[in-house]
């Protein structure tokens, strides 16, 4: 770094908080090149030191430390620094430590690994939005989404940042991909928590009864309304209303919810006093409503409405690395319900991420509530699965490409490019050499039919060292040698 590039003696400085060294210095090198001071600790007590001692306009803080939980800390410290913005970085990359980081204070949350363009914004962003603080909450572990795929890394920040807000939120993405699961988690972490969670879907209600089921109706309104009925308006009364499938809601519906929303008020079928509607609108579809707009079969204001925070669900094959951990998941759950309890042999789970899941995760969820039932003995193996599913999706490239190694080249300078002045990390070797070895070696045992002794011969090793990089890598392989 030259001297013009050193920052000023007025400029922002920024605390990094990280007990991994290399991380610390690549942050470092990047928020000095893009001006700022930067002061590091890679300690919860060095952190709660400089905070104390007044140093720091942003804080980047990891949530793990020998010392302490980054974290659990973290409420204390912004009360003692009211307006203090702190970005959270962590590579325990779930919906929970999403949200409690958001819900104790935090700005910002990033998974590792991030961009570091990403961070110096968000750093630029906390600098920009001092002033205002949020209330702690805690958050437990036990939360319906499950995944630490990039894909869903976004979706856990989305939903960490609407969580303490009333906004009203749009879930968009095909069927099965876990839209119900997104709304009942945006409730139940909220402030509304404690009030009812009330779910509809348009297409499963007759058109002529939609604004009676939503609004309710008086005795007498209609032939066979033999008495007042409650609407779910009514129901989800200080909770939060889950409008599923908007896109199948009639046109004179849509002018009745477009008036709640406008007004907060509305009226029962049949009725004439009118009645507040106190709701949070989760609304969800997995239509192109922009194309029902132009057909007119969707009113564009309606739409600016219920589309103030966009919240996309990623298809399942587009994060194919989370169906390990949704299939080992699914299989538990069957087991909690009273279904045998069986795992999944290694190479089927190769398979199974070649599959290109037109379902979703329903699709994958039902596929291990009927193997759970059906198949003989405690694993099911790559056959059984093989025979379940429909042509697998072939692979980008063949696994021997004579430009295997162009590819990888490029990938590895992309990642590098995420490091500063392109200075990976300490043991970067053994880290690549292990991402490429593990699908090496699970293909090898899908290829092989789940045999330890085969798949040892193909890869050129002793069966020993395979079983060793096996037990390292937490590849089980049941019921072959």
């Amino acid at each position: 770094m030259t001297i013009a590039e050193l920052p000023s003696a007025d400029a922002a400085t920024v605390i990094v908080a990280d007990d991994d060294a290399a991380i610390r210095t690549v942050v470092r090198h990047a928020l000095r090149r893009a001006g700022y001071l930067v002061r590091v600790t890679d300690t919860a007590s060095g952190l709660a030191g400089l905070i104390n001692d007044g140093v720091g306009d942003v804080v980047i803080s990891d949530v793990v430390f020998a010392d302490g939980d980054g974290l659990d800390q973290l409420p204390e410290l912004i009360a003692r620094r009211p307006g203090l913005k702190v970005i959270v970085i962590s590579a325990q990359n779930t919906l929970s430590t999403a949200v409690r980081a958001t819900e104790a204070g935090a700005f910002d949350y990033l998974p590792k690994p991030f961009d570091l363009d990403a961070l110096t914004t968000a750093v630029a962003s906390a600098l920009d939005a001092r002033g205002s603080v949020a209330d702690a909450r805690q958050v437990g572990d036990d939360l319906p989404l499950i995944g630490r795929s990039p894909a869903m890394q976004e979706v856990y920040r989305t939903i960490a940042k609407v969580v303490p807000t009333t906004l009203t939120i749009m879930i968009l993405g095909e069927s099965g991909t876990g839209k119900e699961l997104v709304a009942r988690a945006i409730h139940d972490l909220g402030p509304r928590c404690r009030a009812p969670f009330i779910a509809v879907n348009m297409a499963a209600i007759p058109r002529e009864l939609i604004e009676s089921e939503l609004f309710g109706h008086e005795r007498g309104a209609f032939t066979g309304a033999a008495a007042r009925s409650p609407g779910r308006f009514e129901q989800a009364e200080g909770g939060t209303l889950f409008l599923d499938e908007i896109g199948d809601m009639p046109l004179d519906a849509q002018t009745r919810l477009l008036r709640v929303l406008q007004s907060g008020e509305y009226t029962t079928v049949g009725g004439t006093k009118l009645q507040r509607a106190d709701v949070r609108i989760v609304a969800a579809t997995n239509q192109d409503l922009r194309r029902l707009i132009e057909s007119g079969r969707f009113r564009e204001d309606l739409f600016y409405r219920l589309n103030v925070v966009p919240l996309r669900m990623p298809p399942l094959r587009s994060r194919i690395e989370d169906i390990p951990a949704l299939a080992r998941h699914f299989l538990d759950k069957a087991a909690t319900d009273g279904l045998p309890r069986k795992h999944l042999a290694a190479a089927a789970t190769v398979i199974m991420q070649r599959y290109v899941w037109p379902g979703n995760v329903r699709e994958l969820e039902n596929l291990m509530r009927r193997l759970a039932a059906l198949t003989r003995g405690d694993t099911i193996g790559a056959a059984v699965i093989a025979d379940c599913l429909e042509q697998p999706a072939p692979f980008d490239a063949p696994l021997l490409d004579p430009d295997l190694s162009e590819l990888v080249a490029r990938h590895l300078a992309v990642y590098l490019g995420n490091f500063g002045d392109g200075l990976p990390p300490d043991g970067w070797y053994d880290r690549v050499l292990a991402d490429i070895e593990l699908p090496l070696i699970t293909l090898s045992l899908a290829a092989t039919g789940g045999s330890q002794v085969r798949a040892a011969r193909l890869l050129g090793m002793n069966r020993n060292t395979l079983r060793k990089k096996l037990d390292g890598h937490g590849i089980v392989v049941a019921g072959r040698r």
